[in-house]
């Protein structure tokens, strides 16, 4: 085991350090480029499609409920977790390049996810898409979408939902001293049982979970910021100074937040990673830009808001940054510094929320490009069975090695995610200028018809003419 770590963390140097970091960041600077910067040009807009997609017809998926199931995969432990891992092994500025990749990077989700959109095709109960069709159909490469479909069921199917696992056992076991084994057991099982049951209960529980994990940690977080307001500028120069200051420089630390920074971020708000995209397909809307832009809405919701709370607690909290604590217990240990000996109570059970919804999540991801690649059902129920299996991996294996798997997984679905949108993104720059242009004309819900895009009208199965 201890050689397989070894392995792994070699290919995640060689990855992160000569590809992946430069390719994130000149994808997103690209992309808010060419969208003359999308994701802050239609904040309101994303805001006001959000409000108005709760309603559904029969057996369609919202757009509300898609963004949710989103969320639920992106908020989970790297919320709590990798947020910690990051300032632990990368020091107070990591905080700062996960926001700076949030910022861009929610351009790179808006492109991925309209591309989604675009190349979506019918389902037996809903909408289905995402990276390995519009690599398919758009790039004309189906080996690139099976290549792809591999990647993302193995890192969010195996590896992420072993993260989630490991961490939640982790937090119940410092905050109750509850054996890791029956937790992952416990998990296990609840995971089994919700999986078997498809998109749509998937879709039903994270509608719900989402919003009550999200809303209840943002109150606590929120809480504690308004508690020591006095701090924040304080914090603020903390993180800014330990990105770019030159003590941080000297010793190599810039090099070491910025790709924790970026790691953790990438992690937690998947933009660009592919994983979204295959949920974003889901929704029944009018226009492929308005799920677009209401994706990009998820980075900011994940990254600037409930990994901010997170760094802010543990930065306000004073607690160690030596290597003593690390992941989820650093977490637990600067609530219980900040508020006292429930905090990693609290933590414990708010993890359970953030961590079970993005197994659920997860898993869908998985499911559907399992789908894609083959639509046997003895496939399918082995992969669901696999899915759980993993969720007890996790429980049982070390901190260190669940997210060495999830980093090169996660890096090498990134990557080939990213070629295909830097091919295929002209198509969504239209679009959003089609999208604009009726906006201007004073149409309130614009639509989209193949004819805006002839060249493809083939290609698209679900858009009216």
């Amino acid at each position: 085991m201890d050689t397989l770590h070894l392995f792994i963390d070699r290919i995640n140097d060689y990855l992160w350090t000569y590809v992946l970091i430069a390719l994130l960041l000149g994808c997103a600077v690209w992309f808010s480029a060419r969208t003359r910067f999308v994701q802050f040009r239609l904040f309101r807009e994303m805001l006001r499609l959000l409000a108005d997609s709760t309603g559904k017809k029969k057996n369609e998926i919202s757009s509300f409920q898609a963004f949710a199931v989103s969320i639920a995969s992106r908020v989970g432990t790297g919320n709590l977790a990798g947020v910690a891992t990051a300032i632990a092994i990368g020091g107070p500025g990591a905080v700062f390049w996960m926001w700076l990749i949030a910022l861009l990077g929610a351009a790179s989700a808006f492109v991925e996810s309209t591309l989604a959109q675009l190349y979506k095709r019918r389902g037996a109960d809903s909408f289905i898409g995402g990276p390995a069709y519009y690599m398919e159909r758009g790039l004309k490469k189906r080996w690139m979408g099976i290549l792809f479909a591999v990647l993302i069921a193995v890192t969010f199917g195996f590896a992420f939902n072993s993260v989630q696992s490991n961490t939640m056992c982790a937090a119940f076991e410092g905050a109750f001293a509850w054996d890791r084994a029956v937790v992952g057991g416990v998990l296990t099982v609840a995971t089994l049982l919700i999986i078997f049951g498809g998109i749509h209960r998937i879709a039903r529980v994270s509608s719900i979970l989402v919003p009550v994990m999200a809303i209840g940690y943002l109150l606590l977080a929120l809480t504690i910021v308004v508690l020591n307001v006095t701090h924040v500028p304080d914090v603020f120069r903390l993180i800014v100074g330990h990105a770019f200051g030159w003590e941080q420089a000297l010793g190599g630390g810039i090099g070491v937040a910025l790709m924790q920074g970026i790691r953790r971020g990438l992690f937690s708000n998947e933009a660009g990673m592919g994983s979204a995209p295959n949920v974003a397909a889901t929704a029944s809307v009018s226009h492929p830009v308005k799920q677009g832009l209401i994706q990009a809405l998820g980075v900011f919701t994940d990254t600037l808001l409930i990994c901010s709370c997170t760094a802010f607690i543990i930065l306000f909290s004073g607690a160690p940054l030596d290597g003593s604590f690390n992941g989820i217990r650093l977490t637990q240990e600067a609530l219980d510094q900040v508020i006292g000996s429930a905090g990693s109570s609290i933590v414990a059970v708010a993890l359970f929320f953030f961590a079970f919804s993005s197994i659920l999540g997860n898993y869908y991801y998985g499911e559907a490009n399992i789908r894609f690649i083959t639509g046997s059902k003895p496939v399918l129920y082995f992969y669901r069975l696999l899915v759980g299996g993993m969720v007890l991996f996790g429980a049982l294996a070390s901190l260190e090695m669940v997210w060495s798997l999830a980093d090169v997984t996660m890096g090498l679905m990134t990557l080939c995610n990213l070629i295909a949108i830097v091919f295929l993104g002209k198509y969504a720059f239209r679009l959003l200028k089609d999208y604009q242009d009726q906006k201007g004309a004073g149409v309130k819900s614009p639509v989209f018809r193949k004819e805006t895009l002839p060249e493809i009208a083939e290609d698209l199965e679900c858009w009216g003419k």
